[in-house]
């Protein structure tokens, strides 16, 4: 859990330096990106308890009386599952709502942050990049409406930082589309909605173009202008991401994305399951060797089960197999894995001697 929140961290705060997050929804975004991550972190963790307790048990010689009593392996297989359901039902329920729940909000977020003004975002005395990339904004600071507190307010009405930040006073932006970069600066900018589309509205300025192939420039007065400060950013169920959508949306759907989605989500629970059956097979261990390679060599193989879950979900996003064979395959697969590696455990040495009988005679 402190890896996984100390990585969001650092892509949060990332994303907020570059103007795609406000900074005040930091924490928020945290908390929903650490619900997100609970199933994978669930199913480590059970993963993990179920190698360890048992390589315990192979290290302090109690295996070796359970094996010697004629009880198999595999009897384990129902305490781990009594003790590891209620984990199973909360990680399905993390993977199916929590999960698309969390993304949605945070895509919430986002877009109620890219609807308000880009020109609301700047700092004083600070450059910003708009949301497409293409023009940068500056507002000079402005001493004359400088608060008691250090605030500055933006907007010319002299109420302080809880004012309206949609007009703004001394605008520069720089935008550069093909080859033709502008310079415009007004006296004063307010903010215009349309169709979804964000206008920023500039009084008494001037524009400087030049070309920049040719060195053409250009040079103009206006009394009034808009320039686009954003194209539409409005979200609806219909253009949410895969992710963001509830599961039961994602069994209805027959685009290819979303049936990659709802692998990867079921594939959670299924790996989860897979696992939990995987480490009763990985956890033996020799008790004379003081060594932990039973349980690196268990992290190896979830790491390269959880790859195979993601590569099932892009096999499926980009229609190259359905989604019942990439399940069947990942799964089935890891499943018929589990159970041959809990029958050689059983096994395996009745066949090495019935080989070492075989070879004598």
């Amino acid at each position: 859990m402190t890896i996984v929140l100390t990585m969001m961290l650092i892509r949060t705060l990332g994303q907020a330096a570059l103007g795609r997050v406000g900074p005040q929804d930091v924490v928020l975004l945290l908390g929903y990106t650490a619900l997100g991550h609970l199933p994978t972190m669930l199913a480590l963790s059970l993963f993990i308890s179920v190698v360890a307790t048992l390589s315990r048990l192979y290290r302090d010689s109690e295996m070796t009386i359970w094996f010697v009593a004629g009880a198999p392996l595999s009897r384990f297989v129902k305490p781990i599952l009594h003790m590891a359901w209620p984990v199973l039902v909360v990680l399905a329920i993390l993977a199916l709502f929590v999960w698309p729940w969390g993304n949605q909000r945070i895509s919430d977020l986002k877009d109620r942050f890219e609807q308000r003004a880009d020109i609301s975002r700047v700092a004083p005395g600070q450059f910003q990049t708009s949301g497409d990339g293409q023009r940068v904004f500056f507002i000079d600071r402005d001493n004359a409406n400088m608060g008691k507190d250090g605030s500055t307010d933006v907007t010319g009405t002299g109420t302080g930082p809880s004012s309206s930040a949609s007009t703004g006073r001394s605008v520069f932006i720089l935008s550069t589309h093909n080859d033709l970069e502008s310079v415009t600066t007004a006296r004063t900018g307010r903010l215009e909605v349309q169709g979804g589309d964000r206008y920023l509205v500039l009084d008494k300025g001037q524009r400087n173009d030049e070309n920049m192939l040719t060195g053409e420039k250009t040079i103009s007065r206006f009394d009034n202008y808009r320039v686009l400060a954003g194209e539409r950013v409005l979200s609806n169920v219909d253009t949410l991401p895969s992710k963001s959508r509830g599961t039961a949306d994602l069994m209805r759907s027959t685009n290819a994305l979303d049936l990659g989605e709802l692998a990867w989500r079921l594939g959670l629970i299924f790996g989860a399951a897979n696992l939990m059956l995987l480490g009763v097979g990985l956890a033996a261990t020799n008790p004379r060797r003081a060594s932990n390679w039973n349980l690196l060599f268990a992290l190896l193989s979830f790491v390269v089960y959880y790859n195979f879950i993601g590569l099932s979900q892009s096999w499926v996003s980009s229609g190259k197999t359905g989604i019942g064979a990439a399940l069947l395959i990942t799964h089935g697969g890891a499943f018929g894995l589990a159970a041959a590696l809990l029958w050689w455990r059983d096994n395996g040495t009745h066949w090495r001697l019935f080989k070492r009988a075989g070879a004598s005679l």
